[in-house]
């Protein structure tokens, strides 16, 4: 955490460069800008280069960020991997102690109820008794009562030498459990220490790498800084020069002497230089004012060449209007008198129609059928 700390402090001091840099190039380009005795009429080289350098300066710096990134990145991946390769290793030993243990402790024949779902319990089985030594003969089996048992002292006997056995068997158990867990401590302890040490071996390379590069920008920002101081006093002492010249053109020039040729142009008299222009004579006044005196009275004429235009085409509008609606009123009456002789024509056909109709029903079709005429289909197979 404190090598990500001083990196990032390192990131801040080389923003905080690039700010300050970008900041005094901005207020170096305004005083070009806004300065008309400096400003020039083309491309300013010398800021072109400037910005040139600057933008390489800040290319490199990028660069080097870029890669002190890339390398933090690649020792925190390698610090990941060996985290997750030792937690890895935990858990398989963890799991295999678990396996063993289960092998060794839990196996299903020391069940207290393996009896019950035992698959070898038939062939296991035997007979009611075999003998009077019989441990399954029970009082309520009335197999055997009490006083029948013959080898009770040497049944105890052999009861607490198997005790015995079981105890000296467990305590080696335990012993060999608690060696095997030592010897598994005592690796993992090893290797926590082997991983220890290599995390601080990268720790010390990646400190030494970042002092080197601090030192370098270190380096660098005071050598820029020099520059800057030099250029800046260079500048100054050409700006009080420039400054001590022009005052000197003034005082002696044209411009503060009022001379009145000196607003004349190099391309011809009836051409002015705006900037020692001191104003017009009158004559040149009176001939502008006779020239908007006439300006104003062409408008005046034009504007009533345009209201009588106006007029004529306002009165020719409402000619065709009017002729318009005279053909409107000629076409209604025409369609009118079509629409009565087509009315006309319909009843006369409605008319026919209905004695035709009348006809046919009384003349025509006065057969009516009978049922000796339906009683002749259906009487042969076709």
């Amino acid at each position: 955490m404190s090598g990500l700390g001083l990196g990032r402090e390192a990131q801040e001091a080389v923003a905080a460069a690039a700010l300050e840099r970008r900041r005094q190039r901005e207020l170096q380009r305004q005083s070009r800008i806004f300065n008309a005795r400096l400003r020039t009429i083309g491309v300013d080289k010398d800021a072109l280069d400037a910005q040139v350098k600057d933008r390489k300066i800040q290319e490199a710096a990028e660069k080097a960020r870029n890669e002190e990134l890339a390398n933090e990145i690649k020792q925190n991946d390698k610090i990941m991997c060996m985290l997750e390769e030792r937690q890895k290793y935990d858990i398989r030993n963890i799991n295999k102690a678990f396996s063993d243990f289960q092998k060794n402790f839990q196996k299903p024949e020391t069940r207290r109820e393996f009896d019950l779902s035992d698959p070898q319990a038939l062939k296991k089985d035997r007979p009611a008794r075999l003998s009077d030594n019989d441990p399954r003969c029970t009082v309520s089996g009335l197999q055997k009562f009490m006083g029948e048992d013959l080898n009770y002292s040497l049944r105890m006997k052999f009861q607490k030498e198997q005790l015995r056995e079981w105890s000296l068997q467990q305590q080696r158990d335990w012993k060999n459990v608690q060696a095997d867990k030592k010897f598994l401590d005592d690796l993992h302890d090893k290797n926590r220490i082997e991983l220890d040490r290599k995390t601080m071996e990268q720790q010390q390379t990646e400190e030494e790498t970042r002092r080197a590069v601090c030192a370098v920008t270190k380096e660098f920002n005071r050598s820029q800084a020099a520059e800057l101081a030099e250029r800046k006093k260079l500048e100054k002492h050409q700006k009080m020069k420039d400054d001590m010249d022009e005052i000197s053109s003034l005082l002696q020039g044209d411009l503060l002497s009022e001379n009145p040729e000196q607003a004349i142009s190099s391309f011809g008299r009836h051409r002015v230089i705006t900037d020692r222009w001191k104003g017009m004579n009158q004559d040149q006044l009176m001939a502008i004012r006779s020239s908007q005196q006439q300006q104003v009275l062409e408008k005046l004429r034009l504007k009533e060449e345009e209201r009588r235009r106006d007029a004529e085409w306002d009165r020719q509008s409402i000619q065709a209007a009017r002729a318009q609606l005279i053909l409107g009123r000629h076409q209604q009456r025409q369609s009118r008198e079509r629409c009565r002789a087509l009315d006309s024509v319909n009843a006369e056909l409605s008319q026919e129609q209905k004695s035709k109709n009348i006809y046919l029903k009384e003349e025509e079709y006065s057969n009516v059928p009978t049922s000796q005429y339906f009683a002749q289909f259906n009487t042969t197979s076709r």
